[in-house]
């Protein structure tokens, strides 16, 4: 096979995609020769283990996967806008809409939320670091090799079109031929091996290295959040592993398991994506209430209102998001009874999540609330979400979904519940915790802009769809024709423009605080309002965390220990700490496991071989390392604690 037999040809946009990633990578690789940076990047970011640089790295690949799926969603939405332009065909049209559900959430939401997870739940806890820094680690590069794989598919064999859902028998080898299929189901299966993973560590860190004296219930609900999250991880990414590994099995080795031809079960796809996809829904929402949670307590200069009715209310949603998964084929014909049932618990999860709306309004009841970017997110997140709620419990009767599934009704309720779920509390979040990160707070007069053309633009480009839904416009439709349709999808397509620019300039924040923006002098960035112990620490954060851990015995314990002049460093109590060394195996490792899937998307069994074979010789290695980190001595500390604290 020759190398021109395997790009994508024929298509001017991709011809332009290959031109600008071309132009880019050069670009990097000289930059990187020209500063001599080499170095620097395999020693300070390739090989570390520190939890903080690794979150970092997320978030930086999420913005990037941001951009790459709303690309995807501004080509589907100037197709539907002007059909008779003929911009988009069938067949690159149903790529586009794939790879754009598929990365918005595997490679944007969840990563992008795995991030903050990462720099701030040690933090919150008093921890010096993850349990296990080198799986932490090994996640990370499971998750960037994972994307980089299924995101090279449009350039290099083609992308999957069987929708992200891949449902079979579509997503079978019989009518999805070639390795675009491939490239989601080994892009996902790499990726999800470094999720399942993460959940495990967090879930350690935060149940076994708590800060002396720190109960469960003195946690912060970030931090709970992230608990309960990483128990639906743990319980709902094997059947995802199962169901992918399955039908890689169908379409590399001829298998049959969901194929009617040999007494497979298609249908049987779709309960096991959907019993991995719904607990997954909570997986990208639940960590998204615990950002806002602490942000509204912040910025409305108050402890959260119900903190034991909050905590509760997130593990029946984790529970509960395992019962609801039919809901999302009622119309398969599973009968009166199992459709009650299933209709039933969708009704029931509205319920907490509910509470937890009336607790942020009872926080805001009586409140001085300082109108941060960071706030604004989370106050627009709150109308915008009760919509999206509202219209999730109409789906969820089983006799209304037979007339709203599958059309344009359905697409505008889920995004108003990940978007304004999700993708404002990414926003949030990074803006809230971005002084702790980079040492500088983000521009709030630019950071005003990005969000106004974002919210106006999200609520445009959806609201009428839930009126071209009613209106009988089906879903995965890639020319509109019909006449009465063209209005509404035009001005849809003007707010997905919106949200796109908000974008924009949200990035171009990004540089210009960099560059303008004063460097905090202090570890609690917004005007002294830090309520738990990641403000407690100096800016920037030493790579220790913390020179001496503190007792905790209370909810906010930061905001005690500001009224009795108190702080994490007590010099008398010092000793050394143990750390763990950096080690650039996990990126080795993973850069053979990738090479590995990418010989099996091809079904080049050679190259297939040699990528495991180099995974499991890592292992062995690994099996054999014997560094056990070093120790920061106690003079260190005192000079880097020192100087931080201008003492």
């Amino acid at each position: 096979m020759h190398i021109t037999d395997i790009l994508v040809t024929g298509e001017p946009i991709i011809y332009a995609a290959m031109v600008s990633i071309a132009l880019v990578s050069i670009a990097i690789l000289f930059l990187l020769t020209y500063f001599k940076k080499w170095g620097w990047l395999w020693r300070e970011w390739l090989t570390t283990v520190d939890h903080k640089k690794i979150g970092i790295m997320y978030i930086l690949s999420a913005l990037a996967m941001l951009f790459r799926g709303g690309m995807d969603a501004m080509m589907m939405r100037v197709q539907l806008a002007f059909p008779d332009l003929g911009f988009l065909d069938s067949q690159h049209y149903n790529e586009i809409f794939t790879t754009h559900g598929t990365i918005m959430i595997i490679f944007m939401a969840m990563p992008f939320l795995i991030g903050l997870m990462n720099i701030i739940v040690p933090l919150q806890i008093g921890a010096r670091d993850f349990a296990f820094p080198y799986v932490n680690a090994l996640s990370f590069w499971s998750f960037f090799f994972g994307a980089m794989l299924f995101n090279v598919s449009f350039i290099i064999g083609g992308s999957p079109d069987a929708g992200w859902t891949s449902y079979t028998p579509l997503s079978g080898a019989a009518m999805s031929e070639g390795p675009g299929q491939n490239f989601y189901l080994m892009g996902l299966q790499l990726s999800g091996i470094g999720t399942l993973a993460t959940g495990i560590n967090l879930m350690v860190t935060i149940l076994k290295m708590r800060a002396p004296g720190m109960k469960l219930f003195h946690m912060p609900i970030f931090t709970w959040s992230t608990l309960v999250t990483c128990f639906i991880i743990v319980f709902a990414f094997p059947i995802l592993t199962v169901a992918l590994a399955l039908l890689t099995i169908d379409r590399i080795f001829g298998a049959q398991f969901f194929t009617l031809t040999g007494e497979g079960l298609p249908m049987m796809w779709a309960n096991l994506f959907w019993m991995w996809g719904h607990p997954e829904v909570y997986i990208v929402i639940l960590p998204a209430f615990g950002i806002f949670s602490e942000i509204i307590a912040t910025f409305a200069k108050k402890r959260l209102f119900g903190y034991n009715a909050m905590v509760w209310s997130m593990i029946i949603i984790a529970l509960l998001s395992f019962l609801v998964w039919v809901h999302h084929f009622f119309t398969m014909g599973a009968g009166a009874f199992v459709n009650s049932v299933f209709s039933v618990s969708t009704m029931l999860i509205a319920v907490p999540t509910g509470v937890k709306i009336f607790n942020w309004l009872a926080t805001l009841y009586k409140s001085k609330i300082e109108f941060s970017v960071a706030m604004m997110w989370a106050l627009a997140f709150i109308p915008s979400f009760i919509l999206g709620g509202v219209t999730g419990v109409m789906l969820g009767m089983a006799a209304a979904d037979y007339q709203f599934h599958n059309s344009y009704f359905l697409v505008a309720h889920f995004h108003y519940v990940l978007i304004a779920g999700t993708v404002f509390a990414c926003f949030a979040g990074l803006v809230y915790w971005y002084p702790k990160m980079f040492g500088h707070k983000m521009n709030e007069r630019i950071g005003k802009w990005a969000f106004w053309l974002f919210f106006f633009g999200f609520h445009v480009c959806f609201f009428p769809q839930y009126f071209l839904g009613l209106d009988g416009m089906p879903r995965r439709l890639f020319i509109t024709n019909i006449v009465e349709w063209l209005p509404l999808n035009i001005i849809s397509t003007v707010g997905a423009f919106g949200m796109g620019l908000g974008f924009a300039v949200f990035v171009f924040n990004i540089y210009y605080s960099f560059r303008n923006s004063e460097r905090e002098e202090t570890g609690d960035s917004w005007n002294g309002n830090g309520r738990t112990l990641e403000w407690a620490t100096t800016t920037p954060i030493p790579y220790y965390n913390f020179a001496t851990v503190p007792y905790v015995d209370e909810i906010d314990p930061y905001v005690r220990m500001k009224e009795e002049g108190k702080t994490t460093y007590d010099e008398s109590k010092l000793e050394p700490i143990h750390m763990p060394s950096y080690t650039g195996a996990p990126f080795i490792m993973m850069a053979f496991l990738a090479l590995g899937s990418f010989g099996l998307i091809f079904e080049w069994m050679i190259v297939a071989i040699a990528g495991l074979i180099g995974g499991v010789i890592m292992m062995i290695l690994r099996s054999f390392d014997y560094d056990e980190g070093y120790h920061v001595e106690v003079d260190e500390i005192k000079r880097i604690e020192r100087k931080a604290r201008g003492l």
